[in-house]
């Protein structure tokens, strides 16, 4: 799986995370052809090389031909985004950052949702800027997103209608809603390091987390100040997700004296605490009889839960545990349109490369039902059409 990771070593913008995906390698010309789709002019793109520090990277700028004073609500910049003849998955992302932004200026100003008139963040250049970016992952191939930290800045920031605190209140809406980590920065004249749009961006698409991989690429953001303490860049560092080794418990137990019928049920129990799988394996027990060995594979803080279901609903006075770790393919659900009718199929990957696939059970069972067909001529099917398709 080809990852992006956002190091905010000096907070992130909306040009800066457009000048750290055009730095690693995204083209200018098809990201302003995509940007095209949209029903919005008046507007150009530049990127050019900047030097921060000792760090040379991109800065973008937008350039807009429009009022100072004009002023859009969620619902028109809603509207512009339906209107265009991008992706349906642009679109979807696109949105669900307009409608975040939306709640959270919302949250500041006291306002229902549909009240809210967005200022700088509903801009000409604003738009571009996320929408350019959804673009811009989309195009280098980005599957999943995670960042750092969140640097909090300090002192004040003049906007159009006055002075206010740093980080913003939306900023901050923004991140306290999405449960991003921030971090306290030191020096007391850096001003806003991380802005509402840029703010809006990544709590929506990304996950605060330290992925493993191999790097294969990386490119810098270049911010449009001067920052006397720090570099105002934002690293994106690209590459291959590694899948680690999970580490798991197996607790099993033999059961030697409890009815057959109760087996289902603490199965059914046992998946509802959290276990990951569940299964039974016949044994011959002392005196010769036949027993059962109940074994459960689950997460270590699901343990004290697992652990009472055993206890409560097995007749079993014990229950060994012992750690375990598993590596994982990588693995994704895709809605698949067969001959027999839409059904959801599992698709398993390595590295990224789709090697193999599964329909789903139930859908195929629903077909089987709904055309008279036996089930494993559904599965025949639906597998051979799903690998034709999903397997090139």
């Amino acid at each position: 799986m080809k990852i992006g990771y956002f190091d905010c070593c000096s907070g992130l913008s909306g040009d800066m995370i457009l000048g750290a995906l055009l730095d690693a390698g995204l083209s200018l010309e098809l990201l302003t052809a995509e940007l095209a789709k949209l029903p919005l002019g008046g507007y150009r793109i530049s990127a050019q090389p900047a030097r921060r520090g000792i760090i040379t990277g991109t800065q973008v700028n937008v350039f807009s031909q429009g009022s100072a004073e004009e002023q859009r609500n969620l619902k028109d910049i809603l509207d512009l985004i339906e209107k265009s003849t991008l992706s349906e998955k642009t679109k979807e992302r696109s949105i669900l950052i307009f409608h975040r932004l939306a709640e959270a200026e919302a949250k500041v100003h006291r306002l229902p949702v549909d009240e809210v008139h967005f200022h700088e963040v509903g801009d000409i250049d604003a738009i571009i800027e996320v929408v350019g970016a959804v673009i811009g992952l989309e195009l280098l191939g980005i599957e999943a997103l995670f960042l750092s930290p969140l640097p909090a800045g300090s002192g004040t920031a003049q906007t159009p209608q006055g002075v206010i605190p740093v980080p913003a209140p939306a900023t901050l809406e923004l991140i306290a809603s999405s449960g991003a980590p921030i971090r306290p920065t030191p020096s007391p004249d850096l001003g806003e390091l991380v802005t509402p749009t840029g703010a809006a961006i990544v709590t929506t698409l990304a996950s605060f987390e330290s992925p493993t991989f191999s790097l294969e690429r990386i490119g810098y953001g270049v911010g449009t100040r001067e920052l006397a303490a720090i570099p105002n860049v934002l690293p994106l560092w690209i590459g291959e997700k590694i899948e680690e080794e999970q580490a798991l418990l197996l607790l099993e137990t033999n059961i030697d004296d409890m009815s057959p019928e109760l087996y289902g049920y603490v199965m059914e129990r046992l998946f509802e605490r959290g276990a990951l799988d569940v299964w039974f394996t016949p044994i011959q027990m002392k005196k010769n009889r036949p027993a059962v060995m109940l074994s459960v594979l689950a997460p270590p803080e699901a343990q004290g839960e697992i652990m009472e279901t055993i206890l409560r609903e097995t007749s079993t006075l014990g229950v060994r545990v012992q750690p375990m770790a598993r590596h994982q393919s990588e693995r994704e659900v895709v809605q698949f349109d067969s001959s027999l009718g839409q059904v959801m199929v599992k698709v398993k990957r390595i590295h990224g490369e789709r090697i193999g696939l599964s329909p789903e059970f139930e859908d195929c069972r629903r077909l089987a039902q709904e055309h008279g067909l036996p089930l494993q001529e559904v599965y025949r099917i639906v597998t051979a059409e799903a690998s034709a398709q999903l397997l090139k």
